[in-house]
């Protein structure tokens, strides 16, 4: 199975890469994958995108498929092939 992973400003810098796929043997969650990318992309990745006590940035917003997922299952939002996940970064206004 295969998804696309799309990162955004420092996330780009942090992996070198706009768009990662991902290939996967089953069925996974948004959390997993997070974990997942931790350990391929390291420290700097890691701590960008939790915080000390291990738990994903309240900045960040994660869609799948271009919904967010505080709308689907949240970080338990199963991905299947084909699926894009994006990670952005705090949207700045003024």
């Amino acid at each position: 199975m295969k998804i696309e992973v799309k990162f955004f400003t420092s996330l780009r810098e942090i992996t070198g890469k706009k768009v990662d796929e991902i290939q996967l043997q089953s069925v996974i969650t948004v959390e997993e994958l997070l974990t997942l990318l931790s350990e391929k992309y390291g420290k700097k990745f890691r701590e960008y995108i939790y915080n000390k006590k291990g738990k994903v940035h309240g900045f960040l917003s994660i869609l799948v498929n271009g919904k967010n997922i505080n709308v689907l299952q949240g970080f338990e939002t199963k991905l299947k092939q084909g699926d894009t996940v994006a990670i952005l970064p705090p949207v700045g206004g003024g």
